[in-house]
């Protein structure tokens, strides 16, 4: 079996639902493709489009926020405006005192281009990144 002949999509365990509906629709803009259950919750999951397809999924579990790892990260072509959007949709970026980073929050990558990150309200964090 080869799986990577197959679409992926991340799944991201969200303690309440309607709270993340609010953060990745209202502030980060993600326009959901599907809106159905999770195991056990109706209307529990939703699936939101990136890049021009169905890319994550979101989904109500006693298992949110368990985890420190970045979930999904996206690649930007303008990161500074990305950042700037983010700040002006109350997206507060997240500073880890191992790494620099600029006024906004902005870190260099290792190997070149720069990296942000944020977090949804159970604090899975996610990244935008860029090579320049």
């Amino acid at each position: 079996m080869a799986l990577g002949a197959f679409p992926v999509r991340t799944s991201v365990a969200v303690s309440d639902i309607e709270r993340a509906v609010a953060f990745y629709e209202g502030k980060l803009g993600l326009r959901a493709l599907w809106s159905g259950p999770s195991a056990h919750i109706a209307g529990g999951s939703r699936i939101y489009e990136s890049g021009g397809g169905p890319a994550l999924n979101v989904y109500q579990s006693a298992t949110a926020g368990q985890t420190s790892a970045t979930l999904a990260t996206w690649y930007v072509d303008d990161i500074d405006r990305v950042a700037g959007e983010l700040a002006e949709a109350g997206v507060e970026l997240t500073r880890y005192e191992q790494y620099e980073h600029d006024a906004k929050g902005i870190t260099a990558r290792a190997g070149g281009g720069r990296i942000a990150w944020f977090q949804d309200p159970d604090g899975n964090t996610f990244a935008v990144e860029a090579d320049a």
